[in-house]
């Protein structure tokens, strides 16, 4: 999924991101690289995950739009999509706004 920084996002967009960070070991992910941009072998021995593990939680983070990567030699550098997290938040900030509406009276 891409999400630029002025688009809103849908409830199914919302819910793929919301599912791609429920998983314990991903949001550490998700966390760890809010310091900035980290190398695979070291979210890997920061997080204490196998390769293979962590591998498939950057390849489910990827595919939800909350990651971007490089490489650079052999090695694969991670960084969080801001925009990706913006549009979540929008989308959060909405619909906990709604949750402030009244009722409409009954007749």
């Amino acid at each position: 999924m891409s999400v630029s920084a002025a688009s809103q996002i849908d409830s199914h967009q919302a819910r793929a991101l919301l599912k791609a960070l429920a998983d314990p070991p991903r949001l550490q992910v998700i966390e760890s690289l809010a310091a900035g941009e980290r190398c695979v072998c070291d979210l890997a021995g920061e997080l204490d995950l196998g390769h293979t593990k962590l591998s498939f939680h950057l390849k489910v983070l990827k595919q939800a739009g909350l990651l971007a990567d490089r490489q650079d030699g052999r090695w694969i550098y991670y960084r969080l999509q801001g925009e990706a997290l913006e549009a979540l938040a929008l989308w959060l900030g909405e619909l906990s706004a709604s949750c402030r509406k009244p009722a409409a009276l009954c007749l």
